[in-house]
């Protein structure tokens, strides 16, 4: 079976060493993503808006696998502050409403920079 690895160009990959998304024939996991574009944070303090970068980020990589959202199985979500569930759950209901994977949301003590509020993985597996 073939693995191909899906690098976003993050200096964050190599230190870490991890890809953005690896695909093993037609299974891709996605891994945990943050609402960062070039270093910085995007919407910092606005998890709806977080929740939707990190979504947009996530279909963008699965197009580059040969998938789309509605290939999604399986999502995960990591909030820092579990009150805002309907916030994050808005934005996530926006991308899957009609596709509706497995998902957890599940609070944390906190993520690796106390800017982001959210940090999504999704595992995707394209029909044969």
């Amino acid at each position: 079976m073939t693995r191909i690895n899906y690098s976003s160009g993050a200096t964050w990959e190599d230190k870490v060493g991890y890809s953005r998304a690896v695909r093993t024939g037609n299974i891709i996991e996605v891994s945990g993503t943050v609402a960062e574009d070039e270093g910085k944070v995007v919407a910092e303090g606005n998890a709806y808006e977080q929740t939707k970068f990190i979504l947009a980020k996530i279909e963008a990589v699965l197009i580059r696998a040969g998938a789309t959202l509605h290939d999604v199985v399986r999502t995960r979500m990591f909030v820092t502050d579990i009150s805002r569930w309907e916030e994050f759950g808005r934005a996530h209901g926006e991308f899957f409403k009609s596709i509706k994977p497995a998902t957890t949301m599940v609070e944390v003590s906190k993520l690796i920079d106390p800017r982001y509020l959210v940090e999504i993985e999704a595992t995707a597996i394209i029909k044969s």
